[in-house]
């Protein structure tokens, strides 16, 4: 394996954010009078976009929803992302200790993945290395964001490492012919970790990244 760009996806891998934005949207929708659970959420909205998770919605419960509620629920997410959103234990350590370029390649809007990346301190770490679905036609689990992503950064998929934590993203990165490690340290990944159907099945997993380095010590600096 030579791999000469690491692409971290944002939301369940550089920050522990899944279960607020699970409990958010439950809320939301509970106003509206639909009850979904957070099992419900995980499974079928991981990893997704928040316009595909809203024609979802539309579809699977015929929910009219009011014109106001994306800005509505995106204000509410950021304000609980002020208040409890945390940084994954070792990941600024990891990038700090790469030999590799890296970037990030996430379904998050610019402004939601711009505001928990400055919260919890990874936005010098990560500078503009910023790709989101808006930038492309098909989000996850088309391949398109991460192969949008190694264009930019001008590597050939093939030399990519992809660091995911849902089968959504996970079937991304395959469909991109990258490699792609699964990332189940996450506070949402109780239940979730595992197996993986076949069509979603990672080359590696891991689940802390104080073990990243034994997993690809060509890709690390020795202390």
């Amino acid at each position: 394996m030579t791999i000469d760009l690491v692409i971290f996806d944002c939301d369940g891998v550089l920050i522990d954010s899944e279960l607020i934005s699970a409990r958010m949207l439950v809320n939301a929708l509970a106003d509206l009078g639909l009850s979904i659970d957070l099992d419900y959420v995980s499974r079928h909205f991981l990893g997704r976009s928040y316009p595909v998770v809203m024609d979802t919605i539309r579809r699977e419960f015929g929910l009219d929803l009011p014109p106001d509620f994306e800005a509505t629920y995106r204000e509410n997410l950021l304000a609980a992302f002020d208040r409890e959103l945390r940084v994954m234990p070792g990941v600024a350590q990891v990038m700090a200790s790469l030999t590799v370029p890296y970037c990030v390649a996430t379904s998050s809007s610019p402004r939601r993945v711009a505001f928990s990346l400055r919260h919890v301190g990874l936005d010098h770490l990560v500078g503009d290395r910023v790709f989101t679905a808006s930038q492309v036609s098909r989000g996850k689990p088309a391949p398109d964001l991460f192969l949008f992503a190694a264009t930019q950064m001008a590597t050939p998929p093939a030399r990519c490492l992809v660091i995911e934590d849902s089968l959504t993203g996970v079937r991304a990165g395959l469909a991109a012919g990258m490699t792609v490690w699964r990332f189940t340290g996450g506070s949402h990944m109780s239940g979730l970790d595992g197996p993986e159907p076949e069509d979603a099945r990672p080359h590696a997993r891991f689940a802390a990244f104080d073990t990243f380095a034994t997993l690809a010590p060509d890709l690390m600096r020795q202390p």
